[in-house]
């Protein structure tokens, strides 16, 4: 006895049917699932807060807080701002602030942050923490870190579509989590972050191997160029970051406190005076001073040798200071902005001041 074609045929396109349309569901049902979670903060808005940071790859993350939350100041940079806790910035210029600094973060990608930030209303200040990368002749727009662009864009267009991947279900997932109280956030909604080891774990010895090797502890970190902080760069050429910096703080509203800060790596890290990477980063800080001076902005170098940056054990490594420094900073950062005065003990000196 023959089999019925036409059966076998009507049983596989009923098969077939089903198969798309259980796709069809469970996409659905994917998209509904992270919308409704919302793992990457689409729906934040000022004065609204985000959802809880349950991602650790900050490109992702801090858009939401760039958008959200009642934040009227912000931090940008790489992992040598992040240390700065938001709380005590508050506390120095009396604004509430969110550290957006990125570990390893190009000069584009805290370009695209800080432009994301300060379409916001009632901006009241904004801390650009400075590395040699913002020196260089020819800064990589990228790392080998995933960037959402779709998440800079105003509106984040197809943003639904886009998160409903396993990445953003992972994170809804999380979201859902902590909506159960089974799971904490990864991070402050500000931002801010420990991210060195305890400070109980602390060894010298292991210190001074990484600071004067030229490595980072934190992979992250590493300069964005690729150069490590023993290296030179040519002293000449252009440094087209600082044309960025320029327009960004042209951005910022009028009567905003604008704070431009070289960042304090070790000296190990610093262009030895005289040398091709020293007269590089003299003519960037040159620059600095321009910009700053006709943007209205309080300019601040902790990249130099000083008590601070010449003392191993204030270091993890060449890039990254201790969890004490980073007050030190923010008292530094608070005696320029009102002095307009060079450090009595030499931790800083003053580039501009209003």
């Amino acid at each position: 006895m023959r089999a019925d074609p036409t059966g076998d045929g009507a049983a596989w396109r009923r098969f077939g049917a089903n198969f798309v349309l259980s796709g069809l569901g469970l996409g659905l049902a994917a998209i509904g699932f992270a919308a409704m979670m919302d793992p990457y903060g689409l729906r934040a808005a000022p004065g609204q807060p985000s959802g809880p940071i349950m991602d650790s790859n900050q490109r992702f993350t801090y858009p939401q807080i760039a958008r959200g939350g009642g934040f009227d100041a912000a931090v940008f940079g790489t992992s040598t701002a992040r240390l700065l806790d938001p709380q005590a910035l508050d506390r120095a210029f009396g604004a509430r602030f969110a550290n957006l600094a990125i570990n390893a973060a190009t000069p584009d990608e805290q370009a695209r942050l800080a432009r994301l930030f300060l379409q916001r209303e009632g901006v009241r200040a904004v801390l650009f923490g400075l590395d040699a990368t913002w020196c260089a002749p020819h800064p990589p727009a990228r790392t080998t870190h995933p960037f959402p662009d779709w998440l800079y864009a105003p509106g984040a267009p197809w943003g639904l579509l886009k998160q409903a991947n396993w990445q953003g279900l992972t994170v809804a997932g999380r979201v859902a989590l902590h909506r159960l109280g089974l799971a904490g956030p990864r991070i402050r909604g500000d931002g801010y972050a420990v991210f060195t080891p305890p400070e109980a774990a602390y060894d010298p010895h292991r210190a001074r191997m990484h600071i004067h090797a030229g490595t980072a502890h934190d992979p992250d970190s590493a300069d964005a160029t690729g150069m490590r902080p023993q290296q030179s760069a040519p002293a000449d050429g252009m440094m087209p970051a600082l044309e960025t910096l320029d327009r960004l703080l042209a951005a910022v509203p009028a009567g905003a406190l604008k704070l431009i800060a070289f960042m304090p790596v070790h000296a190990a890290a610093q262009g030895p005076p005289g040398s091709a990477q020293g007269l590089r980063e003299a003519a960037c800080k040159a620059r600095v001073t321009e910009i700053a001076q006709a943007r209205g902005a309080v300019g601040v170098d902790f990249r130099i040798s000083s008590p601070v940056t010449t003392r191993d054990e204030n270091y993890w490594d060449a890039l990254h200071y201790r969890l004490p420094v980073a007050g030190r900073i923010v008292a530094g950062l608070k005696a320029a902005a009102e002095t307009g005065r060079d450090a009595e003990d030499g931790f800083y000196r003053v580039l501009a001041h209003p």
